[in-house]
């Protein structure tokens, strides 16, 4: 899957970057280091740190590669690291997923200052999840450490991780949405303003939002340091890394039970119907033995691990928060999933967002997946959103070179409760017309009825 590229094939994403950037020559993915950052690259290795972090998979690892494939002239190193087959986004993620990428964060930077090195930067963009697990992957976010000095990353934390969770936590999962359109992070100012006003009785959220808000204020535009200006010991930097990493952790989210977190134990499936699905699923997904699926709409992921199981790369996509806080909580049991879900509302897919619309992919640039499944999921698109079949049909062409699709008729249940409250103005929502829809992208290579039910479910390979 690939990533915006400027015109000499660097990663859009790393522009902002003095000390190096990400490219790609023909398929392979480098980092250069620029002579600017020697010191503190060397320090890395040096000092242990680089070791540690890798050996503990919070830091992705990397090869040395010829310094012939520079850019620039200002390349002091070129590194080989490990390829994150997804890049995901921060306003992608489950509650749960966003505070675990803060709590690596903090504790990167803890063990950063064991070895004289601090983050300069703690931005959430450069937290990735690999084989279910955070993982940091700018190996240029280290810098030497001087005692006294404040923690230059303190805000940038604040407003990319403390901020959106205790936002969730306290006001609104779907204030997290916020994190799409200030890429940069909330903005302090904003989110105390949000909050109500217990989450000032807890001092880390009056310390590190509130009153870090009215600090930025005070201090707008007299270039003040993030943390007050004043020279900060190791022990009170220690202390403040501590007190953050109190305040995340002391931030719970219940996903309140809606009505797609429970949809498996209010469905109409008998279990003659779901066990037949999951055997033409299985079928399908033999037939087509993709590397990389995406579930559309994957809900808690029941269907997405029949293809995990496959060793495939699973992304399972679903609107609904509480299901993808259900579904990665499961996942986190795992020692090495192969299943990332994420928050994703097809009607109103990631967009390709930042400076010139390149630095964030949208999600068809991320694309194409080897196999996409739809499972009971047109009729809300094309009932509940309105959306003719055509348009869906050529949308999923363009996530997917292969789908497995459910067609659900009207005389189903769930197609009539959608019906119940409104007109019925979907006279082409017939199998006949969806074939003929998605026949213009796809062939249809299986139509096979789901047993004890009147879904049908297809396979659908590239056309011509």
């Amino acid at each position: 899957m690939m990533t915006a590229l400027i015109n000499d094939g660097t990663i859009a994403s790393s522009f902002r970057d003095p000390d190096g950037f990400l490219f790609r020559s023909g398929r392979v993915l480098y980092r250069q280091v620029n002579k600017v950052c020697r010191q503190d690259y060397r320090l890395l290795a040096d000092s242990g740190l680089y070791q540690s972090l890798v050996g503990d998979h919070l830091l992705i690892p990397h090869q040395k590669a010829d310094l012939g494939l520079a850019r620039t002239a200002e390349a002091f190193k070129i590194i080989r690291p490990e390829t994150v087959p997804f890049i995901s986004y921060p306003y992608e993620w489950c509650f749960s997923q966003l505070q675990d990428a803060a709590l690596t964060t903090l504790a990167i930077q803890q063990r950063a200052l064991e070895h004289g090195m601090v983050l300069k930067d703690a931005s959430a963009y450069n937290i990735q999840f690999l084989r279910g697990k955070p993982i940091l992957i700018d190996t240029l976010s280290f810098a030497g450490y001087t005692e006294g000095q404040p923690w230059v990353a303190y805000r940038q934390f604040c407003q990319h991780f403390l901020a959106p969770l205790t936002l969730i936590a306290y006001t609104d999962v779907r204030l997290a949405r916020l994190l799409r359109d200030y890429i940069d992070g909330i903005p302090l100012d904003l989110a105390s303003r949000l909050l109500p006003g217990r989450s000032r009785l807890k001092f880390g959220l009056l310390s590190h939002i509130h009153l870090h808000a009215r600090s930025q204020i005070r201090h707008a535009g007299m270039g003040a340091p993030p943390t007050g200006g004043r020279g900060v010991s190791r022990l009170a930097l220690r202390g403040l890394i501590d007190s953050l990493s109190s305040a995340v952790r002391g931030l719970r989210w219940k996903a309140e039970e809606t009505e797609w977190a429970e949809y498996y134990d209010r469905t109409n499936y008998s279990p003659e119907a779901i066990e037949s699905k999951r055997r033409l699923v299985k079928e399908y997904l033999s037939a087509a033995n993709p590397d990389v699926v995406w579930d559309l709409g994957g809900n808690i992921g029941d269907f997405s691990r029949l293809a995990a199981a496959r060793n495939a790369r699973v992304i399972c996509f679903d609107a609904d928060p509480a299901v993808v806080e259900k579904c990665y909580r499961e996942e986190k049991k795992s020692e090495k999933s192969s299943l990332l879900p994420l928050v994703m509302d097809l009607t109103n897919p990631s967009p390709a967002l930042g400076w010139a619309g390149r630095e964030r992919d949208s999600l068809a640039a991320r694309g194409p997946a080897d196999l996409i499944m739809a499972l009971a999921l047109i009729h809300h698109l094309a009932i509940s959103n309105n959306i003719p079949l055509p348009m869906i049909a050529e949308y999923f062409s363009s996530l997917g070179r292969w789908l497995i699709v459910e067609f659900i008729p009207k005389e189903d249940s769930q197609v009539k409760r959608l019906l119940a409250t409104r007109k019925d103005i979907f006279s082409g929502y017939r199998d006949e017309e969806f074939e003929r829809a998605f026949s213009e992208y796809f062939s249809i290579q299986a139509r096979s009825p789901i047993q004890g039910s009147r879904r049908i479910l297809y396979l659908m390979g590239p056309s011509g």
